[in-house]
């Protein structure tokens, strides 16, 4: 089973960009982010004649995630990340797919810090332990996929000195991620390739992806059963390349039928 996470910038927008990935790398299950549609603007009927069903939770603007499938129906378990009613925003659906339960997160980014937005990241991925404790524990497999805006180590950021200030690298959101590892999650690129720099999101400005001037912000997190399961997986990054992309690139995996190696 191939998986992606991808945060397209835009389905709309970048529509033609996504549909021509998919045709391209024909990943079984996908996770998208920053839909930036509302739940009647999803493209629905373009991602079927592709030969993808979807589940998505779309908001104007901003946010919105969505899962993708080709293998098999959307058996939908959770719309949203339990543990505060008010919070309206579009960041976090979860479904059963195959035998494999897969979650879609689009994690706050929390800039400017300190500020509103910066607890509210925080707070955000304090629900986050809380639910994904009770996932990492299922019989099942289960992946988590998305944009964290995370850049958990210092090699998985170009430059780390200049974004010591930044929401994305702070210390108290460094810890957070850690603290999911600590659960029993498996970061899967960085536990296929522990020394390699490798990046899946780039500036529009200044070249920075010709310069591979970029982070590491997209991650698949596997349970124990899944971790296991592993198989490959790396950032493609094509898309990254062609004419009104996003400016993140995908991130896949694969899962083989059958124990592939020694994960916890």
């Amino acid at each position: 089973m191939k998986i992606a996470t991808y945060n397209v910038n835009g389905i709309n927008s970048r529509l033609p960009v996504l549909l021509r990935w998919l045709k391209l790398a024909r990943p079984d299950v996908v996770a998208l982010q920053e839909l930036k549609a509302p739940q009647t603007a999803f493209p629905q009927d373009a991602l079927r004649a592709a030969g993808y069903e979807a589940i998505w939770q779309g908001q104007s603007r901003w946010n919105g995630v969505a899962l993708l499938s080709r293998i098999g129906q959307i058996h939908e378990t959770r719309r949203g990340l339990p543990g505060d009613p008010d919070d309206d925003q579009s960041r976090y659906i979860e479904a059963a797919i195959n035998g494999v339960l897969f979650a879609a997160l689009y994690l706050p980014n929390g800039n400017p810090r300190p500020g509103p937005k910066f607890d509210y990241k925080l707070q955000w991925f304090d629900r986050l332990h809380a639910h994904l404790a009770e996932l990492v524990r299922l019989e099942a497999p289960v992946v988590i996929a998305g944009d964290f805006n995370v850049m958990p180590e210092d090699q998985d950021v170009y430059a780390p000195e200049r974004w010591q200030d930044d929401a994305l690298f702070a210390p108290e959101v460094r810890a957070a991620y850690r603290r999911l590892l600590a659960q029993g999650w498996v970061d899967a690129i960085r536990h296929l390739h522990p020394q390699e720099t490798i990046y899946s999101f780039w500036a529009y400005w200044r070249g920075a992806f010709q310069r591979n001037a970029g982070l590491r912000i997209d991650h698949l997190l596997l349970n124990p059963l899944a971790a296991r399961l592993l198989h490959a997986g790396q950032v493609d990054r094509r898309p990254r390349a062609w004419e009104k992309s996003s400016d993140h690139a995908p991130v896949w995996i694969e899962l083989s039928d059958t124990p592939a190696n020694p994960c916890p």
